[in-house]
Order: C-alpha cells, then sequence, then structure tokens
C-alpha cells in the first residue's frame, strides 16, 4: 500500500522525494489546452457542457495526484509518455504538493457552483482565470506560482526548484537583460498600440471569398 499512496519518487542523490519536471510541465500543458478551449466554447457559444467535464476530469486528475499518487495522475501518465526520452529534471515534491492542493481547493470550489448548483458568477470566472494562469505559467515558463506560496506557510525552504531557483546566486551572462532589450520591448508594445490604432477600421472589415467557393456552395 505504501507504493500506492505514495507522494514523490526517492531518487538517488536527492534526500527527499521528487519529481519530474518535464512530465509536470507536459501535464500542466495538457490541462491548460482542455481547460482553454472549454473557457473558449462558452465565451464564443454560451455553451458550459464542455466546461463542465473539464471541471470534473480536471479535478479528478488533481485529486489523484495529491490524495494518490501523481503516478496515477492520467495527465501526467500522458506527460511521462511524451516526454519519455527527454532527461528528467527533478524537483522537490513537497512545493508541488502544496501547489496542487490550491488546485483541488480552486477546482472544488468550481464543482460546487459551476457542476451541481449550475450557476454562473464573477467567482467562477475569476477562478477559471486564475486556473488558467497557473497552468499556462507552468507549462509556458517552467514557474509554479503555487509553489511560490510554500515559504509563506512553512519555514522550511524548497529544495529543489525548477531552474534552481531557490539557490541564491548570481544570472550567469546569457541570463541578463540589458537596457536596450528593454527598450525593445516597450518599443515593440507601443508599435502593437499604433497598428491597432491606425489599421483597426480595415481588420474589422470581413475578408471576401477570394475563389467564390461560399457563394457556389450557396447557390447548391
Amino acid at each position: 500500500m505504501k507504493k500506492i499512496f505514495k507522494f514523490g519518487e526517492n531518487v538517488e542523490g536527492y534526500n527527499i522525494p521528487v519529481l519530474n519536471e518535464r512530465e509536470i510541465r507536459a501535464g500542466a500543458g495538457i490541462l491548460f489546452l482542455m481547460m482553454f478551449i472549454s473557457i473558449m466554447v462558452v465565451i464564443l457559444k454560451g455553451n458550459f457542457t464542455m466546461l463542465k467535464y473539464a471541471i470534473v476530469i480536471f479535478l479528478t486528475d488533481i485529486v489523484i495526484r495529491v490524495f494518490i499518487n501523481p503516478k496515477f495522475a492520467p495527465s501526467l501518465i500522458i506527460g511521462r509518455l511524451i516526454v519519455r526520452n527527454q532527461v528528467p529534471e527533478y524537483v522537490g515534491a513537497q512545493q508541488k504538493k502544496f501547489a496542487w492542493i490550491i488546485g483541488v481547493i480552486l477546482a472544488t470550489i468550481m464543482l460546487v457552483l459551476q457542476v451541481i448548483v449550475n450557476s454562473y458568477s464573477p467567482i467562477t470566472g475569476l477562478i477559471c482565470f486564475i486556473c488558467l494562469i497557473f497552468l499556462f505559467f507552468e507549462t509556458a515558463f517552467g514557474i509554479c506560482l503555487g509553489c511560490k506560496f510554500y515559504s509563506l506557510f512553512y519555514k522550511e525552504k524548497a529544495q529543489y526548484c525548477p531552474g534552481e531557483v531557490c539557490e541564491v546566486k548570481d544570472r550567469q551572462e546569457i541570463q541578463k537583460t540589458s537596457v536596450k532589450q528593454l527598450l525593445i520591448v516597450f518599443a515593440f508594445i507601443a508599435y502593437i498600440f499604433l497598428t491597432v490604432s491606425l489599421f483597426n477600421d480595415s481588420f474589422s472589415e470581413k475578408p471576401q471569398d477570394l475563389f467564390g467557393l461560399g457563394n457556389t456552395a450557396q447557390a447548391k
């Protein structure tokens, strides 16, 4: 039973249970895609059916991670298959568990309000947005936002963080951002706003059917 109900893997060279950050990011990407598509269906079509299924799937997956074993969570199993040829990047299991407990709480609230009560409100909208942000940062940047709160509740320092961000050290030269690079980012943002202001009317026009295939189909 201990092998089934366990959080983290014992890996030689690490003094605490760890998890593979690469499969976690892959799993987060899978859940992000599912939630994003479900939310877009709600926004574009006003249909909540897919979102309700997504909430149940999300909660089930994350409950398995926290209360049984991450290695049995479907999204992480699929993630492991996807990144199986990549060298593992080990991270401390304890801070990940704390982050996923936050996910369980948020998903449970969504289950009650959205699925059981069958309602929607600014609360459910905000929770969906928070979940998307958490999943996006995990899969895109390898940043576990939930893990950031770990040190606020526990005195012991988190170990083996992704990218070794737990370790205090100077950034390497390739990691440093110059003033010129920051100016380029600000200039690019200004360029986007200028483009929107100048071409919004033109871009808002409905595109024409280049080959007239749509008109032919309507005629039939």
